[in-house]
């Protein structure tokens, strides 16, 4: 059975940006994502966690990509969302959305983001 699971707002401190500053200070970032797991008896009937997907592993994972420097937030979207599909094989697809909180483009705005969605059926053309 197909089922979407959600994570919501994961706050990451992390160093992403073009500015020298945003790669030395960091900035806040809230990352959510929401995929589509091949949710299988275990979990369903069982109330097993092998029948479906750990979202503990899921954060951790998330996490470590987004400790991992880079300018743009497209690449670390993309990347994240890539190691979550190939670690995860219970996962069919993920919306994987990074919001970076406060950033400095001398506007006044919460937040701006990204958000990039793969999934296993359509393969990415990068």
């Amino acid at each position: 059975m197909l089922t979407r699971i959600h994570i919501e707002r994961l706050t990451v401190h992390a160093r992403h940006g073009v500015l020298p500053q945003e790669r030395t200070v960091g900035a806040d970032f809230y990352v959510s994502l929401t995929a589509d797991v091949d949710t299988g008896e275990e979990a369903l009937t069982d109330d097993r966690l092998e029948g479906t997907v750990n979202y503990a592993e899921l954060c951790a994972s998330i996490r470590s990509e987004m400790q991992r420097p880079a300018q743009l937030l497209e690449h670390v979207a993309w990347r994240t969302a890539r190691r979550l599909l190939s670690e995860q094989p219970r996962l069919q697809r993920v919306a994987l959305r990074i919001d970076k909180q406060m950033p400095p483009i001398g506007l006044s705005v919460e937040a701006v983001g990204v958000e990039v969605t793969l999934s296993k059926e359509a393969p990415e053309t990068v």
